[in-house]
């Protein structure tokens, strides 16, 4: 149990680490860029800076859902409060779609109203600036992804790293408008900025509803957990098996079939060894296993119940 603590103790700290880390770098970087936008007049460089204002709200809700995420347990929540880390993640959707609809409209105005933008030099230096920063957060939530598999850092990872793209497209603009003569260009990068974001929204919602609907795990893991607990002779038959993830969390649940001779202290220390095996390959997992006696069907028509995991895994390797 200490080391199981230890874990999600670290868990908790890495997801704080890659949330703050956020909050700062929009904090930063939002300065900088109302600043810019006062001395360019640029649509691109007010979206960017609308989107790094929506960063800032978007990385506090991260920290919200990560800290919640970290709590153990409770009386009202014995599951955990993983999800809370999916609720953060929509969150953020929800405002990158809001900004992208701004952005959107804004562009639009400006190629009906036509106007030009100013100082090229700040903007371009701004979002230099800014694509440094980026580079460094993203380096650091990609570490963290790689520790936690925190949803919500991914998904705040996936919004910077659009911003990445976003700020290349400011200086596009920039350079275009003001070097090249094509008054067009401000507005058109600001509407390809929406269009971006919208894009970036509706990548990083699907994980998270993934979580949120509990979705089951990938084909490919599943098989993988089946073929684990395969290797123990003595479980003759796997069914009934649902996965399911919540935050930086998986849990698991099965029937197996164990002879019905044995006695409870028998099969108690079967699943002692069995779990302690699974959790092992599967670290972050909770398991709950139900025995069938050999033989035993619980509902004869329900294919999603009775379907024999084993088998299927030695069909399909067939």
């Amino acid at each position: 149990m200490s080391e199981v603590h230890d874990t999600a103790a670290l868990r908790a700290r890495l997801t704080r680490s890659a949330a703050i880390a956020s909050m700062t770098v929009a904090l930063v970087l939002g300065a900088l860029k109302l600043w810019a936008v006062w001395r360019t007049s640029s649509t691109a460089m007010l979206g960017s800076l609308a989107d790094t204002g929506l960063d800032l709200v978007a990385s506090i809700a991260t920290l919200v859902g990560v800290w919640v995420a970290s709590m153990p347990a409770d009386r009202e929540h014995r599951f955990g409060h993983g999800k809370a880390e999916s609720l953060a993640a929509m969150f953020q959707v929800l405002l990158i779609t809001l900004s992208a609809g701004a952005i959107a409209f804004r562009a639009v105005l400006r190629l009906v109203e036509g106007g030009t933008t100013q100082d090229a030099g700040t903007g371009i230096a701004v979002s230099v600036v800014a694509i440094v920063a980026t580079l460094g957060l993203v380096a650091w939530q990609n570490h963290v992804v790689r520790r936690t598999g925190s949803v919500a850092i991914r998904t705040d990872s996936l919004h910077y790293k659009s911003d990445l793209m976003l700020n290349l497209a400011v200086i596009a603009a920039l350079v275009l408008d003001q070097y090249a003569g094509f008054s067009a260009a401000d507005p058109l990068f600001g509407l390809a900025i929406a269009a971006w974001l919208l894009w970036g929204a509706w990548a990083a919602s699907s994980e998270a509803l993934d979580h949120l609907m509990d979705r089951e795990w990938p084909d490919e893991k599943r098989r993988a957990f089946v073929a684990a607990a395969a290797e123990h002779p003595e479980f003759s038959n796997l069914h009934d098996l649902r996965t399911r993830t919540a935050g930086t969390r998986d849990f698991v649940q099965f029937h197996v079939d164990m002879p019905g001779t044995m006695s409870v202290q028998e099969a108690h220390d079967v699943l002692d060894r069995v779990e302690a095996d699974l959790c092992r390959r599967f670290p972050g997992t909770e398991l709950l296993i139900h025995i069938d006696p050999e033989g035993h069907v619980d509902e004869p028509d329900n294919e999603l119940v009775e379907t024999d995991e084993f088998k299927k895994l030695k069909e399909a390797g067939e």
